[in-house]
């Protein structure tokens, strides 16, 4: 058991053709995913991967003659924000975008859209997700995580990866992991994913890792307080941020004082959240809640 994708999930890939797509095409296919397509306009009629993906013209036609249920983006960010739609407008429940630098018009556009239809939108700006053992969409490497009953929910892909492998080095495992994307605007938020790891009867505690700017982590402590019955370990990111500087992501901005490190690490401790000083100490949290 494990959220969003699993053993089952019929993966699409749009941009396979390209340098990055195709590498972690490749990636995503030896560590078991199930991909049954990849688009790219012109390239319809293609086979790659050593002949295993058929490569289609348009999105539509891929979910017509494939039955693709879930779809990665890796297009280039001129390109992203009507890769989305197009695969929103397909009828794909499950969108996840790596792509990152799409413009904020252009993400307007398409939270509109989506905010209307039955998808979940994972990124832009996103490392994907991973299931371990039964399925990966993204670009987490496979070889940081393991089996196991711990959720992780991330806005950063780095200390996502940092996080999970000092996890398998304590011999603890991930049942998904989840990067929601650092953009300013995102498809899916904190609270939708731990909604979702409150109700996985495989994820026993999970973690939260945020970093400053916007308000996301402030409304997951109130959603924890509220609806959380499973323990939950925290981190924020950015707690030596110099002020008045722009740090990382490119949602990681602080606006008249609200966002900073200091406000949502006091708002998660006040929920019964441990918060962890450094990604490190995270192992030796979880045996104490």
């Amino acid at each position: 058991m494990s959220i969003l994708i699993d053993s089952e999930t019929r993966l699409m890939i749009q941009g396979i053709t390209g340098n990055e797509g195709n590498f972690h095409a490749g990636q995503m296919l030896s560590y078991g995913t199930n991909i049954v397509a990849g688009v790219t306009p012109g390239k319809g009629g293609d086979w790659v991967l050593g002949g295993k993906v058929p490569v289609f013209d348009s999105v539509k036609t891929a979910v017509e003659m494939t039955g693709a249920n879930a779809t990665v983006i890796f297009v280039p960010s001129r390109f992203a924000a009507d890769a989305v739609l197009e695969a929103a407008d397909a009828g794909i429940p499950l969108i996840v975008c790596i792509t990152e630098g799409i413009p904020v018009k252009e993400m307007l556009r398409v939270k509109a859209v989506i905010d209307r239809q039955n998808v979940m939108l994972i990124g832009p700006n996103s490392p994907g997700i991973i299931a371990p053992p039964y399925a990966k969409v993204g670009i987490i490497p496979s070889t940081i995580t393991q089996k196991g009953s711990v959720g992780i929910v991330s806005r950063s892909g780095t200390l996502t990866y940092e996080v999970m492998y000092a996890l398998k080095q304590a011999g603890i495992g991930t049942s998904t992991c989840v990067g929601i994307g650092g953009d300013p605007i995102i498809g899916n938020n904190f609270r939708n994913i731990l909604s979702h790891f409150e109700g996985d009867p495989q994820t026993d505690k999970v973690i939260l890792i945020g970093e400053i700017g916007g308000q996301d982590e402030e409304r997951a402590a109130a959603f924890i307080s509220e609806h959380m019955t499973k323990p939950v370990i925290g981190f924020i990111a950015g707690q030596a941020a110099p002020p008045n500087k722009r740090m990382g992501h490119a949602g990681a901005i602080i606006e008249g004082g609200v966002g900073t490190a200091e406000s949502k690490i006091k708002a998660l401790k006040n929920a019964g959240v441990q918060v962890a000083n450094y990604p490190e100490e995270i192992p030796d949290l979880l045996p104490k809640i």
